[in-house]
């Protein structure tokens, strides 16, 4: 593939992200979130996986970034619900094993924090399926 064309297939799917955004509601952006974290873990396993450091170091970074500063920074602790609370210090012991995935090269702490972020996405869809939720995440939208 070129560059020109790698360089528009590029700005095409920017594109496509940047609608699907702006057409989300609060709920689908969660879930964006998660599946962009997920993605993040996914390269950086196979980065590590072919000894591709610098890339697997930046698949890592992005994933912390995706937990930290978007579904950690998206709970609501307002409501006085200790569920905030108990993802927050999820997130950030998800952002600690990331980092010594990171540095000790360890898969396991990839595949954990993996399947801890499936599991918390699990929960938000099938909420999602709630009416009362769907009303009330359009609604903030």
């Amino acid at each position: 593939m070129s560059f020109a064309s790698s360089n528009s297939a590029q700005t095409y799917a920017k594109v496509g992200v940047e609608t699907a955004v702006a057409a989300a509601d609060s709920h689908q952006l969660i879930v964006m979130l998660f599946d962009g974290a997920l993605l993040a873990i996914a390269k950086a396993e196979g980065f590590m996986s072919q000894g591709m450091i610098a890339e697997k170091g930046e698949a890592i970074s992005r994933a912390i970034d995706i937990i930290a500063n978007g579904l950690r920074a998206s709970l609501d602790f307002s409501a006085g619900d200790e569920l905030a609370g108990r993802l927050a210090g999820l997130y950030d012991y998800m952002g600690l094993r990331l980092v010594h995935a990171n540095l000790k090269n360890d898969l396991g702490a990839l595949q954990e924090v993996s399947r801890l972020l499936g599991e918390i996405k699990s929960a938000w869809e099938e909420i999602a399926d709630d009416p009362a939720v769907l009303s009330a995440s359009k609604a903030a939208a």
